[in-house]
């Protein structure tokens, strides 16, 4: 309650302008269970009643996520709440332009959320704008693209000093040059671009939901809104036998964070550009252990 407490009043610190953004580290335990949860973004299993739950604060929108985790003796789940005031579940609609007779595409962003999981050995700085290269494992929930076929999607993040194609340039904290080079893991989507060329209305959805395969169909994931409020359930397998995912075991602590890549309902801005949106960076490192 104290520790809860305290968080609130850093929080109404940092909303006015008074705290930095960044806090201390936290840890988040794992606790073991028989019965799993089902992933249906509804709060209610039984396995959840006792987790430990801790609050982070994301970066950009300077709102509490509250996050809670359980394991089987081969699965990892992590459940994340947050505040929402709209329900925002469509992304880059095609809009009909009458004058150009063509689709272009919307303003429209979903609600996303990810986890961001260190793949070195050592600790690192996590943020996309860190001194430290780093590898990241990262799990992608969107609201549009991934959450109508039960999946978050599987990518990651390679932060480094040397160029590769299709990596972006990135100015560090301190001023350094990096480049951020964002990759999809083995497989295909749970989602592709539908191509429409004939009219069939004002304003059409952009993508068509499929079954993702391969590497990136590791992460099953689902999420409701209900009274303001985002809930996203999370499963994965310990071990995936992937090369591009971490692999978990109870014997060892995980360094990660958490972001909500708060873009939906913002005004347009046409400088915003994947992948930074001007937001969506981890802030708070977190530890993950496992309590056995």
């Amino acid at each position: 309650m104290i520790k809860k407490t305290v968080f609130l009043v850093c929080m109404v610190l940092v909303c006015f302008g008074i705290a930095s953004p960044c806090f201390g580290e936290q840890k988040l335990l794992a606790m073991p269970v028989t019965e799993p949860p089902v992933i249906d973004g509804l709060a209610g299993d039984p396995a959840w009643e006792n987790a430990q739950e801790i609050i982070t604060l994301d970066k950009s929108s300077k709102m509490p996520i509250t996050i809670k985790a359980v394991y089987t003796d081969t699965e990892f789940f992590v459940q994340v709440s947050f505040p929402d005031k709209d329900e925002s579940r469509t992304h880059k609609s095609w809009i009909w332009n009458k004058g150009r007779e063509i689709y272009t595409v919307g303003h429209d962003r979903e609600d996303i959320i990810i986890f961001k999981w260190n793949m070195d050995s050592d600790p690192v700085d996590l943020s996309i704008v860190a001194d430290n290269p780093h590898h990241a494992d990262i799990w992608y929930w969107k609201a549009c693209r991934t959450d109508a076929t039960g999946y978050a999607d599987d990518k990651s993040h390679l932060l480094s000093q040397t160029e590769e194609q299709d990596s972006t340039k990135i100015i560090s904290k301190s001023g350094k040059t990096m480049y951020l080079l964002r990759k999809s893991d083995d497989g295909t989507s749970a989602y592709r671009i539908d191509l429409i060329t004939d009219y069939g209305g004002k304003t059409l959805p952009r993508y068509i939901h499929q079954q993702p395969t391969g590497s990136r169909s590791d992460v099953k994931a689902k999420g409701v809104w209900e009274n303001g409020t985002w809930t996203i359930e999370f499963r994965r397998n310990f071990i995936t036998g992937h090369q591009d995912d971490v692999q978990f075991t109870t014997a060892r602590k995980y360094l990660f964070g958490v972001s909500r890549y708060e873009i939906a309902g913002r005004n347009a801005n046409k400088e915003l550009s994947d992948p930074l949106y001007g937001t969506g960076d981890v802030n708070e490192p977190l530890w993950l252990e496992f309590n056995k």
